[in-house]
Order: C-alpha cells, then structure tokens, then sequence
C-alpha cells in the first residue's frame, strides 16, 4: 500500500518514478525510436560531450556517461523531441550541472 504522504524529500528514485506515471511523454524516451535516434546522436557526434569535449566512455551513472541533451527543451512538443538537430552529446555531469543550472535561469525554457 503506497504511503499517504506521499514521497520522502530527498527521495530522487522516487521522484523519478512519480515523473514517469505524471508526464505524458516521458514514455517517448523508452521507445525503440528513441534508442535508435540516440544511437544515431552518439555515432554523429563521436561520443564526445559537444560542450566539453570529453569522451564519454562511462556506464551510467559516471559522470562521463553519455547523455542525449536537447539544446532546446521540448515541454512535451513532439517536433522538438524527434529533431535531430535539437540533439546533442553531453556528459552526464555536463546535463546534470551546467545544463540544468542554464534551464533554471531562462524563465521560457
């Protein structure tokens, strides 16, 4: 029986969880279309972070995992989602500092 109150603060596995029932197109990113259209990123782009240049050579979730980043966030838009162009490689410690940290200060992104 699920807690009552909800998600512990803090709890990033289960924020995650809730996040994929609660937001329509997080299934696009399970899609064999998304497996192949990020194979086809990582081949594009050399596996190489297209901000910092590192090589990503790690196994999620080492900070030199690669990372398939839209430059431009897609808020559920699918022409957005599926446009090449749109993609890049990034580290995971890249998306997951610098990219986020730029996501938070654009009020439009």
């Amino acid at each position: 029986m699920p807690s009552r109150l909800g998600r512990a603060p803090g709890d990033e596995k289960a924020r995650l969880a809730e996040r994929e029932k609660v937001i329509p197109w997080r299934k696009w990113y399970h899609s064999q279309r998304w497996k192949a259209l990020r194979i086809e990123v990582l081949k594009r782009d050399h596996w190489t972070c297209q901000q910092t240049g590192v090589i990503c050579t790690g196994k999620h979730p080492e900070p030199n995992s690669p990372v398939i980043d839209h430059k431009h966030p897609h808020r559920g838009d699918e022409r957005l989602f599926w446009d090449i162009n749109n993609l890049q490689t990034v580290t995971k410690e890249y998306h997951d500092s610098e990219k986020q940290k730029q996501e938070r200060a654009q009020p439009g992104w």
